[in-house]
This record gives C-alpha cells, sequence and structure tokens, in this order.
C-alpha cells in the first residue's frame, strides 16, 4: 500500500518522530480505522502519548500520526503529525475545550439543496467556517434535477460568496458532476459540509459509481431527510481523490472565526476603520464608511446586517460573559443617547 495515494506528502515525513506513517480513515470511541504502507489496520492512542492534557492533539478522521503498527491486533498511535487544516467544535462531553473533527482536506464542499434547503445565512455561516478551516471553500448546490432554472439561486449564492465556486449538479442524473473532478485530484481530499437530507450520501455514491452509503427519503412536505452517516469516515474514490462525511459537521460552532469573517466578509471590512470617528458606530455618525458605501450601492445593506449578525453569534459562542457584557453596554448607550435627544 502506497501511503502517498492518501495524501502523504514528503514534508510530513520530518515530524515523524518514530514508527509509521498512517492516515485516519474512521473514529470510534477509542478505536481507529488507518491506512498505512501495510495496508489497513485498527489503531488505538497510546495512552502516554495523548492522556496528558494536551486534547488538542487527540487525532480525527483525515489525520496523520505516527504508528506503531502490528501485525497482530490494534498498532499504536503515538503522536499526531502537523495539520494543513482543521474543523473544529466545542468538546459536546466536556462543554468546553476542543475537539477535532476532520483534518488535512484541500477543499470544503459546502452542500445546499435547490430546494426548500437552500438558505442564504446558513450558507455565509458555513463559509465563514470553512474559511477559517484553512481550506478552499466550493458551493455546490444539490438536487438540480428538481427544478427547472437554477441560475437564479446560482446568482444568490455567488453574490454572498466572492471569489468562491459555485456548482449546480444532480447525484441522480450526473448532471454537473464533471464540475468537481478537478478538487478531487489524486492525493487530494474535500470534506462535506451541509445540512441533514441536503444529499451528502447521494453525491458520494455517484463519485463512487456505486452505491455504498445509505440513503434515506427526505420528507415530501418541507424537504428534510435525516444524516444517514453514522460515524465519521474518509471515503478514497475511484478517481484518487478522497472525500469526508462526518455527522459532527452538523454541530460545528460559530468560535473564534476572526479568519473567517475576514475572508468571508472580505467585502465588508475592507471599509472598518476608514470612518472619520475611531469609535463609530456605523449607524448615522457623518463620515461613516459603512453607511456611505450602502449609500453608494458599494455595499448591499444586507451584508452588512449578515456581518453584525453572524459576528453577534460568533462572540457569543466565544465567550458568552464577555457578549452578556457588551449588550447591556450597548442597551444602556442607547437609553443615554435617548436621554440626550429629549433634552432642550
Amino acid at each position: 500500500m502506497n501511503i502517498e495515494d492518501y495524501g502523504f506528502t514528503a514534508d510530513l515525513e520530518k515530524n515523524l518522530p518514530e514508527g509509521i506513517s498512517a492516515r485516519v480513515l474512521a473514529a470510534h470511541r477509542d478505536r481507529y480505522e488507518l491506512v498505512c504502507e501495510h495496508g489497513f489496520c485498527s489503531g488505538r492512542l497510546k495512552a502516554g502519548a495523548y492522556h496528558n492534557g494536551q486534547t488538542e492533539l487527540f487525532p480525527t478522521v483525515g489525520d496523520f500520526v505516527a504508528l506503531r503498527y502490528s501485525g497482530e491486533g490494534d498498532s499504536m498511535m503515538v503522536a499526531t503529525l502537523p495539520r494543513r487544516s482543521l474543523f473544529t467544535r466545542r468538546d459536546p462531553d466536556k462543554g468546553r475545550g476542543e475537539q477535532a473533527v476532520a483534518a488535512n482536506f484541500e477543499h470544503v464542499f459546502i452542500l445546499q439543496s435547490l430546494n426548500h434547503d437552500f438558505s442564504l445565512p446558513r450558507l455565509e455561516r458555513y463559509l465563514i467556517l470553512s474559511w477559517q478551516s484553512g481550506a478552499q471553500p466550493v458551493v455546490v448546490l444539490t438536487k438540480a434535477d428538481l427544478v427547472e432554472d437554477a441560475v437564479p439561486v446560482i446568482l444568490k449564492a455567488e453574490a454572498v460568496a466572492p471569489g468562491v465556486a459555485v456548482h449546480a449538479i444532480s447525484a441522480a442524473t450526473g448532471r454537473g458532476l464533471e464540475a468537481l473532478t478537478p478538487y478531487l485530484a489524486p492525493g487530494c481530499t474535500a470534506v462535506l459540509l451541509g445540512s441533514s437530507g441536503v444529499g451528502k450520501s447521494s453525491l458520494v455514491n455517484a463519485l463512487l459509481g456505486e452505491e455504498r452509503m445509505a440513503v434515506k427519503a427526505i420528507r415530501e412536505d418541507d424537504s428534510r431527510g435525516r444524516h444517514t452517516t453514522t460515524h465519521r469516515q474518509l471515503i478514497h474514490l475511484p478517481g484518487g481523490g478522497m472525500v469526508i462525511d462526518t455527522p459532527g459537521m452538523r454541530e460545528l460552532g460559530m468560535w473564534d472565526v476572526s479568519a473567517g469573517m475576514g475572508s468571508a466578509f472580505g467585502d465588508v471590512e475592507q471599509y472598518l476603520g476608514r470612518c472619520r470617528f475611531s469609535d463609530c458606530r456605523h449607524e448615522s455618525e457623518p463620515g461613516c464608511a459603512i453607511q456611505g458605501a450602502i449609500a453608494r450601492g458599494e455595499l448591499a445593506p444586507a451584508r452588512w446586517e449578515s456581518y453584525q449578525r453572524l459576528l453577534r453569534e460568533a462572540l457569543y459562542a466565544d465567550d458568552k460573559a464577555a457578549y452578556m457584557q457588551a449588550r447591556v453596554h450597548w442597551a444602556k448607550d442607547i437609553q443615554r443617547r435617548g436621554r440626550h435627544r429629549k433634552k432642550p
């Protein structure tokens, strides 16, 4: 087995402390499915290497690890190699801290269906998370066979995703699937991000050319369905590329996303810091760069509103205490300005 077929590169070799390199294909509670030069195997964490408080190093699907290979029974994972990209969430068991969900992918396929599932606010949120991961987002509009004309929705998606490719595809008919081929070149990995029933399993089956992933019918009244992936897994495709699907992707939180906000809302942030007053609230102050851009038609009001909403969500997720304190100050400021306006 050639581990390079699974994305291993020479630059990772210098970070291998001992043993051989392996990639995590699936993650269960205390056991991992791996691939290495000896083929497929199972592995466990070496307690002394991982259970020392450094939880951010716990491996996840897509990770490359240093492995003490055993031809009989479980091999031992002794270290996690440096990551190129990473999706994380708050640890659902501990309520705090960071848990890795997927690692080492070049692209994020943001899936939204062209039926009732399509949502611009959700798309903006997923774009922030994708940019924050360190990978390149790609918007994939699924179920193109269910609509007569996908162009209006494509234009809406492009408006909130500057610099991001948008593709309309149908896993049922194969329409548009060839557009995804460049992102799935040999050794390259894409992670799937989208809500339940959006068609992730159907897309994987179409890329595989076989019905390997379970698919459940969606409800006709709201076009929603249940998530059919039961565990995190990396799937190797016939063309040499790979995809990662995981149920944990539904629970990613908007926390620590400063880099993602800047990339997803570059059209908004270019005006920040250009106001006449350094403490501008971007409301009705003279010389406000934000309001000036809106008045000139350079910035859509909806984009500014989305930016503020998602910024508040990120602040709340990152530090609830600081968010609530900011809300109190904001309310007091409104009252103070109201009293000032009432004075003759």
